[in-house]
């Protein structure tokens, strides 16, 4: 199976090479032959995650050699449970937690098999140069990112963050990374600066210098192909558990719901449904930055509008660059289409699909807005009716799949531990939080009895190791910089 880049202007590549690129050099972003992939999900039922993790990584990443040994270094003892990501009852819905890895978000999926992918690809390829991953953040892909490849032989990984932009917790867990090959930088800006900047350093970079620097680029963010693949494994996981519990038949259709910013988890479920998975609608919930909820009603993707810093950071996004993935498939793979809307975005700041397409996305996706209120209001009520701790962005997931939500079992997908966000939770219980958002931590511990993750417990007593702020403007000399700095 070859990987071809959505606007087409690219030679078609590998899997492992579609990896260690990240992006394609026309700018464009790797897709996969979803129609030459096998996979039969009857057949992954009965398997742990960990057996399904290894089926549908050899159908979508058929280029990689061992995969048994990737997914069991990249899983066996990370994560809380074996599940790797349980579902949970709650109410007339199922919880979906994808927050029980290393760093207590769902990035941890993807982010503890990404580095395995990148160091087996740069054997299979012969990659003598060093693979610097260079990553932009809205809060947790960072500290997954960081976890995942701290002191990984072969590879440097290089974090932005928007200054301001993430909550304190998130902050935390990244300025104090430990690892001999990790830099982490604030930018002056929000998320789009930083992901603008992180594409512009891959579009402009100069390949002959970073050649002679012994370096090569690549990205650890979900237009990397290699950390969009692992999302689509928990779909099937769901789905699988829906049918132990008795709660589905296999065949029935399930639906998910899904806190989106980027649109990568969201679209790993409309792979799983591409390659067979009985997936119903895909619920699309945005917090006040809705430009995709606007986008699945009318088909007009605009992101000249407000930006809004939410309660929700990780969904703080106005350019979502997965959705040129989406456009890609829903055209039939016209590369052409998907270049020419991707040049009007670049250049007048929106772009409107044809009406053909805005129907399809009306059979494919539901959509629905919650604003800081609704989420607040959400965090509450599924406390007080069920007592379920929900974070910010799982509380806009589960209202929207209570707006959209219709006769067949809905999947809500919780993306982070509420203890990330704590002070806003805390404040939707009823209580006044602390100053001190490490010291609202325990308060809501012993508010809930819901234990802290081991790995958020003592954050604040860590040593802050990176306090670099830059302009966007600035953020390829701080790459160079750092790349120098990272052979000394």
């Amino acid at each position: 199976m070859l990987y071809q880049s959505t606007r087409g202007k690219s030679p078609a590549v590998s899997s492992t090479r579609a990896v260690l690129n990240g992006i394609a050099p026309d700018g464009g972003l790797y897709m996969p032959e979803l129609n030459a992939a096998q996979v039969d999900y009857k057949r992954l039922l009965p398997m742990t995650a960990m057996q399904m993790a290894e089926e549908i990584f050899r159908a979508l990443l058929p280029g990689f050699e061992d995969i048994s040994g990737i997914v069991r270094r990249a899983y066996t003892g990370k994560f809380e449970t074996d599940e790797l990501t349980p579902l949970v009852p709650v109410g007339d819905r199922f919880v979906l937690e994808l927050f029980r890895g290393p760093t207590s978000a769902f990035k941890d999926v993807a982010l503890s098999a990404l580095p395995q992918f990148i160091s087996q690809a740069r054997k299979q390829e012969g990659l003598s140069e060093k693979v610097v991953i260079l990553t932009a953040t809205s809060g947790d892909t960072g500290k997954a990112a960081l976890e995942g490849f701290h002191d990984v032989a072969g590879t440097q990984i290089i974090v932005f963050y928007p200054d301001g932009g993430v909550s304190a917790v998130q902050r935390a867990q990244m300025v104090t990374q430990e690892g001999a090959n990790v830099r982490v930088c604030a930018v002056r800006g929000n998320f789009d600066d930083a992901q603008t900047g992180v594409k512009k350093i891959f579009a402009n970079a100069d390949r002959k210098l970073l050649s002679e620097m012994g370096v090569t680029l690549s990205s650890a963010n979900s237009i990397n192909i290699g950390r969009l693949v692992p999302q689509v494994v928990y779909y099937y996981k769901a789905y699988a558990d829906l049918c132990r519990m008795g709660r589905i038949q296999p065949g029935k259709k399930a639906d998910f719901t899904v806190p989106t910013g980027n649109f990568g988890d969201i679209l790993a479920g409309y792979f799983a449904k591409c390659l067979g998975l009985p997936v119903g609608k895909l619920i699309c919930a945005s917090n006040a930055n809705d430009v995709l909820t606007d986008f699945l009603h009318t088909g007009r993707y605009d992101r000249r509008r407000p930006f809004y810093k939410t309660i929700s950071p990780s969904m703080d996004i106005l350019v979502s660059s997965n959705l040129e993935r989406l456009l890609y498939l829903l055209s039939g793979c016209d590369a052409d289409f998907v270049a020419e809307k991707m040049a009007e975005l670049e250049q007048n700041g929106f772009y409107q699909v044809p009406q053909e397409m805005v129907a399809r996305l009306h059979e494919e996706f539901s959509a629905e807005t919650a604003d800081d209120d609704l989420t607040t209001e959400t965090i509450g009520k599924v406390w007080r009716e069920h007592r379920y701790l929900c974070d910010t962005h799982t509380a806009v997931a589960w209202y929207a799949s209570e707006k959209c939500g219709g006769a067949a079992p809905n999947v809500v997908l919780s993306t982070a531990s509420p203890y990330k966000f704590p002070a806003a939770v805390c404040r939707a219980l009823g209580a006044s939080p602390d100053s001190d958002e490490f010291a609202v931590m325990e308060q809501l511990r012993e508010l809930t009895g819901v234990p802290i993750p081991k790995n958020l417990a003592g954050l604040s007593a860590r040593k802050e190791l990176h306090r670099s702020v830059v302009d966007k403007e600035k953020m390829m000399d701080y790459v160079l910089d750092a790349i120098r700095e990272g052979k000394e």
